[in-house]
């Protein structure tokens, strides 16, 4: 039996993901003890397909950003007495067979288990592949240690570890703060190489408005 795994909770945060989570959700049943997807505002049926799936599903009215997301999800999974939490996005990027080998990962104590894409950065649109490792010797500076991927969404995370620090992004620069937050407090980290799977999906970020909040948000905390 694994401690960890059963008291590991997924969040998945989606937005217009209809014809997509209900594979993610259905991926991991059975490996995870709960599964909750935050509807952060679809206008498709994102929900009832989670819920059908065997999803436990919270809904935002209105979009609020993949960090709020993620923070309704895990204020909720400590509620119903989760210590971990599995981060996922919900548009089938992440392939749920591999959140054993998140799980396994912290079971040799590491706080922040994270995704590395980078071993086959190859699949990936080459824009992508060349920001993310722009963006992740940034965050490799930032944090003092070397971080292979710092965009991968998906994790795993010990909810008491990330109660303990102030985390405040909303958007989708939840990923970075996370990362740069769990270095410097010491919380031991570990990176777990995952495929890169592309594709029909569309992202749902924001060129100018998410790379602004991003931008920000490094300004402001290089200089802390």
């Amino acid at each position: 039996m694994s401690r960890v795994r059963d008291l590991t909770i997924a969040v998945i945060p989606c937005l217009d993901e209809a014809g997509r989570v209900g594979a993610v959700v259905r991926g991991l049943t059975g490996t995870v003890s709960r599964i909750l997807v935050v509807d952060d505002g679809s206008s498709d049926g994102t929900a009832a397909e989670a819920e059908s799936a065997g999803a436990t599903v919270l809904r935002h009215p209105k979009p609020l950003g993949k960090g709020a997301a993620l923070a309704a999800g895990w204020h909720r999974a400590r509620e119903l007495g989760g210590e971990w939490m599995l981060m996922l996005d919900g548009d089938g990027q992440h392939d749920p067979a591999e959140a054993p080998a998140f799980i396994a990962a912290a079971e040799t104590g590491a706080r922040l288990v994270v995704g590395n894409r980078m071993p086959g950065s190859r699949a990936m649109p080459v824009v992508r592949r060349w920001t993310n490792r722009w963006m992740s010797r940034r965050i490799s500076a930032l944090a003092g240690i070397e971080v292979p991927d710092s965009q991968c969404g998906y994790r795993l995370v010990h909810l008491p570890s990330l109660e303990s620090l102030a985390l405040r992004c909303r958007g989708y620069e939840i990923e970075s703060e996370m990362t740069v937050a769990f270095a410097r407090a010491g919380h031991p980290m570990a990176f777990v190489p995952v495929r890169v799977r592309y594709g029909g999906e569309r992202s749902k970020i924001s060129p100018l408005r998410d790379t602004a909040r991003w931008f920000r948000w490094y300004l402001r905390t290089r200089a802390a």
